[in-house]
């Protein structure tokens, strides 16, 4: 398998704050991501060939004429893509595969998404169908569905209510902290474990601290070959591996067999992501990690599907200082989901905003430590009906 790996290289990226951007509409939001990054690669609109945007809503009936009358361009191809949350690594991977296959020379991906204006609470019914007697209902809006998986996990490692809500609260509060040195996030305090202990309930055992946030923004990146990016810049990135994960189960039901304690599509993303970038042991070869937090339980279970804790041993890594900006994989070092929100069509582009940023060393107070690879990864859907996307960039050689 030939692969995608070192083909292609990210010369420019551009990422709005998240938060509630009353003043500003989807429109704008791509206009200030896709302009930080053609400033940032030094180039200007005449020069991409083609654009890829991600966008979940709410005009998807205008396709990608969307970005194309935001940016003003001028009648080239704009492809409109939507993959559940893993629409922003799905326009990231177009805009990448053109590039790849010798069609253009240099690409745009943007993804955004306007909620606060929308009415979006983020409390929806996740749906469901009669199906076979093996699947069940599960209309229930995703706190229920991931307090599920808490509660299972609990149990199944032997986790007091107690020592399990710290362990949720622990997550919470590192992200919070991530959060404070990032003037891009929605959230900008730290919170104490106390704090998180005592918030408001939203579905047992997640507080509203285990709970992301409802966010507008927008996030831009610009990919190009390697030979084009050395003549643009020093500090560019390259793109290692993706991979897409699409169940074929039923959106809206569970399978009645399901363990609650991980997710296949995940699993399964992460492994081909991995072989296509060379990767045999994440733990020690994946220096960031920003996965899919949209609750505190959700991080716990992609932390494991993805190999960089062992089933069960989240907790003790957490506590360990693994997870921290520093430690062995640094997770949601931006501050997260957590902290950002989940505008659908922004995140992924804003996740590998945050690892371009790291392996320029260009983090600010986030940076680590001599980064080399990074990777962003996005969940959306039902286990078993659901989509996982993940890219994996890294520095040059």
């Amino acid at each position: 398998m030939p692969g995608i790996k070192d083909r292609v290289a990210v010369v420019g990226m551009g990422c709005t704050r998240f938060g509630e951007l009353w003043d500003k509409s989807d429109q704008d939001m791509m206009v200030e991501s896709c302009h930080e990054a053609l400033e940032d690669a030094g180039l200007e609109l005449k020069d991409i060939k083609a654009s890829w945007l991600g966008i979940q809503g709410p005009e998807t009936g205008s396709g990608g004429c969307r970005l194309a009358r935001a940016l003003k361009t001028d009648y080239i191809p704009v492809t409109r893509v939507e993959n559940y949350c893993a629409t922003g690594i799905e326009a990231f991977r177009g805009a990448s595969y053109a590039v790849a296959a010798g069609i253009y020379d240099i690409c745009l991906a943007c993804g955004a998404e306007k909620l606060k204006d929308s009415g979006v609470t983020g409390l929806t019914q996740m749906g469901g169908e009669p199906q076979f007697s093996s699947w069940v209902w599960a209309t229930i809006v995703a706190p229920a569905r991931f307090a599920l998986s808490a509660t299972r996990y609990f149990h199944a490692y032997g986790l007091s209510p107690q020592e399990g809500k710290e362990m949720l609260a622990r997550i919470a509060v590192k992200n919070h902290h991530n959060g404070s040195l990032n003037p891009r996030a929605h959230f900008q305090r730290e919170i104490t474990l106390e704090q998180a202990l005592n918030a408001p309930m939203i579905a047992w055992p997640l507080g509203l601290y285990d709970c992301c946030g409802v966010s507008d923004g927008s996030a831009a990146a610009i990919v190009t070959t390697p030979e084009i990016a050395k003549s643009l810049r020093d500090d560019y990135v390259m793109v290692k591996g993706f991979a897409i994960s699409a169940g074929a189960g039923t959106q809206g039901v569970i399978g009645a067999d399901y363990d609650y304690l991980h997710i296949d599509e995940i699993v399964r993303s992460g492994q081909m992501a991995y072989e296509e970038a060379g990767i045999t042991d994440p733990r020690k070869e994946v220096d960031i990690a920003e996965i899919h937090d949209c609750f505190t339980i959700t991080e716990v279970l992609i932390t494991e599907d993805l190999g960089y804790s062992p089933r069960g041993k989240y907790k003790e890594n957490l506590e360990a200082g693994a997870f921290d900006i520093g430690g062995e994989v640094a997770i949601n070092a931006d501050g997260g989901l957590k902290c950002f929100g989940h505008p659908i069509g922004a995140s992924g582009l804003r996740m590998i905003f945050e690892s371009y940023l790291q392996l320029q060393g260009k983090a600010g107070q986030r940076q680590l430590k001599n980064p080399r690879i990074g990777l962003a990864q996005n969940y959306g859907g039902i286990p078993g009906g659901g989509i996982s996307g993940v890219a994996i960039v890294g520095a040059r050689d």
